[in-house]
């Protein structure tokens, strides 16, 4: 995984370890931060905070550097509880819930605003069902942003482009099924043979945000970024729920109240993915689509959400539907948004 905390699914633990004094709960956070980015700043702000408000009952040690291993592995120890709490990405955690693939669907969402809408009032409770049903808690949601098409020679505009060059993929079915539908060679490959793969020439191409290709090597050795905007990443901040659940009352609210609010975390992905596009040290070549490529990428991947509800099952088809609902109320309010608006214009 990428050292920036920010946006990429975020290494976060809580580890109760003996020792200290009798009556504190020591705790040690663990990620995945490159100093000196919003990422580190928050945790560590985390830190301070949570302290303060415990009053002298916790002490927070923070391991947020790469310290303590992969997604992957994080995931595991989390499930044999050597972990107590961590930020996950919802691909990693689709191993465990499937249902969690769903989210990556192409052209899921619109944007930002309608994403936020849909997550907030429609998907939050039933994904919090689905994690304590395998032990993990859901705490929160923590954005990763829009993922985009990077290429190592040669931009990708269309679809076409994608014909017969080799794509990185992850594990995630969703990942390979978009790939198979823009007609790439897929090559699966964890995030951390990336780098080494585009500079030996085994894949010349992939999909991320740009949380996940700015700032971590992907894009010195593929440059061309082109903004699809296809799949809305998130990644799951959970505990272990037989932890959590032990946990006194206080404890838990100490935890929950000093996580940044939702909305700062949104802004601070989305801020963070401008700069970087817009800095010219890290020489990202940048390319935009019109509405008729958008289009065609569109349908391209059109049946890819299909296939993953026939491969995901369980819940997946409700979910979607309240996908689907969450939508047409957003597009609702928007309407009435802007007729209330023109009511009001001066003539």
């Amino acid at each position: 995984m990428p050292r920036r905390l920010a946006c990429l699914p975020v290494l976060l633990l809580l580890v109760a370890c003996s020792g200290g004094q009798p009556d504190r709960e020591i705790i040690t956070i663990g990620g995945t931060a490159a100093p000196n980015t919003p990422g580190e700043q928050m945790w560590l702000r985390f830190k301070r905070d949570a302290e303060a408000a415990a009053g002298g009952t916790i002490e927070i040690r923070p391991l947020i550097y790469g310290q303590l291993g992969s997604e992957e592995q994080l995931l595991s120890g989390l499930r044999r509880g050597r972990i107590q709490f961590a930020n996950l990405s919802a691909q990693v955690t689709s191993t465990l819930v499937p249902e969690l693939s769903l989210l990556y669907a192409p052209y899921l969402f619109d944007d930002e605003a309608e994403a936020d809408f849909i997550y907030d009032h429609y998907l939050t409770d039933v994904y919090r069902e689905l994690l304590a049903e395998h032990g993990l808690q859901l705490v929160t949601w923590y954005e990763i942003g829009f993922h985009s098409v990077y290429a190592r020679e040669r931009p990708i505009i269309l679809p076409d482009d994608a014909r017969g060059r080799r794509f990185r993929v992850s594990s995630a079915i969703h990942a390979r099924l978009f790939a198979e539908a823009i007609g790439a060679d897929v090559i699966p490959l964890g995030y951390g043979e990336i780098v080494p793969a585009l500079q030996t020439g085994l894949i010349d191409a992939g999909e991320n945000s740009i949380s996940l290709y700015a700032r971590t090597g992907i894009a010195a050795e593929a440059p061309y970024y082109t903004l699809t905007r296809h799949a809305f990443g998130m990644s799951v901040i959970v505990a272990d729920k037989r932890w959590w659940d032990r946990l006194p009352e206080a404890t838990r609210q100490v935890i929950t109240g000093n996580f940044p609010p939702i909305e700062a975390s949104r802004r601070a992905v989305r801020e963070q993915d401008a700069r970087d596009l817009a800095d010219p040290e890290l020489g990202i070549r940048v390319q935009r689509l019109t509405p008729a490529q958008r289009r065609a990428w569109m349908d391209a991947t059109a049946g890819v959400t299909e296939r993953l509800l026939a491969e995901i099952g369980g819940r997946s088809r409700e979910i979607y539907q309240r996908i689907l609902d969450g939508k047409a109320e957003w597009a609702r309010r928007q309407a009435e948004a802007g007729a209330q608006g023109s009511s009001t214009a001066v003539p």
